[in-house]
């Protein structure tokens, strides 16, 4: 099995890439993909782990990727970009401007949270980032830390959610920006989870055949959450706009305990004939 869709403390999950790494060959599978949020800052330790492996003699692979969120009726959708050459400038430049906003929208946040006198700075959250993407994440593990919420999740339901007075809108590339990056770093641009962004059927047929029409190549047609409608839908959609079929986790350590890597919720089965097309559109 594989799995195609997975995070490291280098954006908001918990394990370091290694780590990540290790688990992965831990738990049998054939080759993950790193996909942090918009950045590629954890690659470089992955793949040296993932060598380490190789030459054990262990048969596994090690994907370069990354998760890309771009704007869509102002909400996020996300862009995986999968097999990228992660040393590519333009790519590269995309992401520290992706970066610099997300360090803008975090100083509002950091102070709306102040103006409520609840003591939140910016140096916590690079102190608990550390050389990460500080996410929503970091907010919630603050937020755990500081007693005023017992949870992560709780953090996210009363303080962290869009709906929230101390939540600040991103601005947002747009898909096409995304999808144009990944194709000049040599990569497979694939829709993350189409079913969590709970559009209208007419509605997610036409953003796909949309990003199809600029160089979409895949759809990520298993995924830990998905039902069996779900997964048809979606299954539907590739056959429809001729896109690759891939799948993943979502695996986030810690942040997401119900998901394991590779399995998700228990159930989930991602088989490694998928890199097939992967590997044939590269050819």
């Amino acid at each position: 099995m594989i799995d195609l869709h997975v995070h490291s403390n280098i954006s908001d999950g918990t394990l370091s890439p290694a780590k990540v790494i290790d688990l992965a060959v831990d738990a049998r599978l054939k080759a993950i993909a790193l996909t942090d949020h918009d950045t590629v800052g954890g690659i470089d330790e992955a793949m040296k782990r993932a060598i380490h492996y190789k030459n054990k003699g262990i048969d596994f692979t090690f994907i370069p990727g990354v998760e890309l969120s771009v704007g869509y009726k102002k909400r996020d959708i996300h862009i995986l970009g999968l097999y990228i050459d992660s040393g590519n400038q333009n790519l590269r430049s995309l992401l520290k401007q992706m970066v610099d906003e997300r360090e803008e929208r975090n100083l509002k946040m950091v102070q709306n949270f102040q103006n409520d006198g609840i003591q939140i700075t910016m140096e916590e959250l690079k102190e608990e980032s550390k050389d990460a993407v500080i996410t929503r994440a970091h907010f919630a593990k603050i937020l755990v830390r500081k007693q005023y919420v017992k949870t992560a999740k709780e953090a996210f339901d009363r303080y962290l959610n869009e709906d929230s007075k101390y939540y600040v809108n991103r601005k947002f590339i747009t898909p096409e920006q995304a999808i144009e990056a990944i194709l000049d770093a040599d990569g497979i641009p694939v829709l993350a989870h189409p079913m969590l962004y709970h559009l209208p059927e007419e509605e997610l047929d036409q953003l796909v055949e949309r990003l199809a029409k600029h160089g979409l190549k895949g759809i990520e047609t298993i995924y830990s959450t998905y039902s069996p409608e779900e997964e048809e839908t979606v299954r539907q959609l590739a056959d429809k706009y001729h896109l690759l079929m891939t799948g993943g986790s979502d695996f986030h350590g810690e942040v997401k305990p119900d998901i394991s890597i590779g399995t998700g919720r228990g159930n989930l089965v991602i088989p490694d004939e998928l890199l097939d097309g992967l590997k044939q559109i590269r050819a």
